[in-house]
Order: structure tokens, then C-alpha cells, then sequence
């Protein structure tokens, strides 16, 4: 199982429908138009066929984030998005981050850090979005493996690393 976690807004919803468009496209990499979203009440389930296996995505909604901790039992990974357009956002979200990562049951999960919103001209680069989440330092002290990625949702730049990772922290 892995968890899709972030605020609300920031793409974890559209990351997954472009998942399901590209299993039911057999790999083609022309998404065409994002896909209508709404804001995630609840959670979604999402089955993805990787190179080496299946995996469960489940995504909660940012609005659920109390009640985050109750979805960490068995969970091997977990993928963090951040609005990197959304400079009110960032506290809150390193706040997440820090309260995900120091959750005895995530101790040993693999983290995937992704910087969404890569396409937006307001955006922050990823050394800028980098430094406000301290992340050397966060790295440096987390218990778990942690890897950063940028993404854009809506174009699709990056969707195939995210694919790589999640396929690489898979075991049999």
C-alpha cells in the first residue's frame, strides 16, 4: 500500500487519473487535456500495474489530515505532493511533512517528496522550495529514505519518474 497524502489543491487527485489514463492508454505519454477534478473527500483507491507488481495507491484528502495517522498501518510508501505555486501553502505542508515522517508506523516507509505545479509561470524553483522546507536537514535526520522529485500534474512532466520510484521501492 502506498499513501497519497498533501493539502488540498495540490494535484494528488489529477496525479491519479492520469495514472488510470495512462494503464488504460498502454503507456502513451500524449495525456491530452487534464481530466475534471474535485476536491478529495475521503480517499480513493487506485490500482497501478508496474514493472514488477501491483500496487494500491490510496490518496487522502488534505481535509482529512487529522485522521491521516489511521491509514499508516501497513503502508511501505508514501508520496507527499506540495503546491510549489502556492506560497501560503508551504508552512503548513512542511508542518505535514514533519507530523508524516515522525509517525512511528512510517519509520521504515520509503517517502517520495513531490514538488507539483512545475508548470505555473508563479512557481518556486526547486532549490527555492528546497530551502524553505529545509530538506537537507530533514533528510539528514529522518528515519526513513527520502527522494524529492518536481512534477507538473497537468502536463504530465515527471509522471514516469514517480512511476520509477514507487516501481523501485517495491519488494517481492
Amino acid at each position: 500500500m502506498c499513501l497519497l497524502l498533501g493539502a488540498t489543491g495540490v494535484g494528488k487527485t489529477l496525479l491519479l487519473k492520469h495514472y488510470s489514463q495512462l494503464s488504460v492508454r498502454d503507456g502513451t505519454t500524449d495525456l491530452g487535456e487534464p481530466p475534471v477534478t474535485l476536491p478529495t473527500v475521503g480517499t480513493n483507491l487506485t490500482d497501478l500495474t508496474l514493472k514488477r507488481k501491483r500496487v494500491t495507491v490510496r490518496e487522502l484528502g488534505g481535509c482529512m489530515s487529522p485522521i491521516w495517522p489511521s491509514y499508516y498501518t501497513d503502508c511501505s510508501s508514501v508520496i507527499f505532493m506540495v503546491d510549489s505555486a502556492n506560497t501560503t501553502q508551504i508552512s503548513s505542508s512542511c508542518i505535514q511533512l514533519l507530523s508524516v515522517l515522525s509517525a512511528e508506523p512510517l519509520h521504515t516507509a520509503s517517502v517520495l517528496v513531490i514538488f507539483n505545479k512545475r508548470d505555473l509561470p508563479c512557481t518556486m524553483s526547486l532549490v527555492e522550495m528546497m530551502s524553505l522546507f529545509r530538506m537537507d536537514d530533514i533528510i539528514a535526520s529522518a528515519t526513513q529514505p527520502i527522494t524529492t522529485l518536481e512534477l507538473s500534474a497537468r502536463s504530465g512532466q515527471g509522471l514516469q519518474e514517480v512511476l520509477g520510484w514507487l516501481d523501485s521501492t517495491l519488494t517481492d
